[in-house]
């Protein structure tokens, strides 16, 4: 694995140095980084999606163990650092470029690629693109699971309580597809350069069962956005009172208040 010292002289043989509007701050920590492919399961043959691999410290390990890699990094200098160094291995595919389409969607020319396979997110994501692509990955049949490190207040958000100031949207779309387990809370120091925030590690498994059907969860998404854009307000005042409520539901009550199950029940009787 590459060191913080080799990666600093990756860097400087390029003249560059990481970019805090892509939020490059580079997990260094060897330990962390196994503990968090580890938990992944992946191994010979497993395809794996890699968001913002930087030098590529993470992507080698993937590749060791015989996954078959694809990366998308939006930053042109870690591209070409990346093709120079592992554009060899024929497991290795590298799309340059945003890993959204808009802000429901992965980048179309990933998708293409998978053509439907099912593949694993093993990352160190950049804080910007982290919510939304985890609420992407949760909502899709062929994603076998997410482990990755993010902001740690981003992962109390997906780990929050019903009734917690940490309860929302991000949560609830989640939640109702996957389970998410705290790996490890990560101090500044295990990146380089140290971000001024803590992170967590986290391994985000899809529900033997989940609440909603895969193919709901935009519909769904949208009606939770709606109701938690006035959090603060009852039910009733929000959808209007003449609907049908379901009975363990009564319209006084605040959308903070309402469990992902009671959620997806309240959708449907809409």
């Amino acid at each position: 694995m590459q060191t913080q010292s080799e990666i600093r002289a990756i860097l400087a043989a390029h003249g560059i140095s990481p970019k805090h509007r892509f939020g490059q701050n580079f997990l260094v920590d060897h330990n962390l980084l196994r503990r968090l492919v580890d938990a992944s399961e992946i191994g010979v043959g497993s395809l794996v999606l890699e968001i913002g691999p930087g030098t590529g410290t993470m992507s080698e390990e993937l590749l060791a163990r015989g996954a078959e890699l694809v990366a998308v990094e939006l930053d042109r200098d870690m591209a070409a650092i990346l093709r120079e160094r592992l554009s060899g291995d024929p497991r290795f595919t590298l799309f340059e470029g945003d890993c959204l389409d808009g802000k429901r969607a992965l980048n179309a020319d990933v998708l293409t690629h998978f053509a439907g396979r099912p593949f694993t997110l093993v990352a160190n994501l950049p804080y910007q693109a982290a919510s939304p692509v985890m609420a992407i990955c949760a909502g899709m049949p062929q994603c076998l699971g997410q482990f990755v490190t993010v902001q740690r207040e981003v992962g109390d958000r997906l780990r929050a309580a019903v009734g917690t100031g940490e309860y929302g949207p991000l949560t609830i779309i989640v939640q109702a597809f996957a389970e998410v387990e705290q790996l490890a809370v990560l101090a500044p120091g295990c990146f380089w350069p140290s971000p001024e925030v803590t992170s967590a590690m986290l391994a985000i498994r899809p529900r033997a069962e989940p609440v909603l059907a895969h193919d709901e969860a935009d519909a769904f998404g949208a009606f939770v956005h709606t109701l938690f854009s006035k959090r603060r307000k009852q039910l009733g005042a929000i959808l209007g009172r003449a609907r049908v409520w379901p009975t363990e539901i009564d319209p006084s009550q605040r959308p903070e208040t309402l469990s992902v199950s009671n959620l997806v029940r309240l959708w449907r009787t809409g």
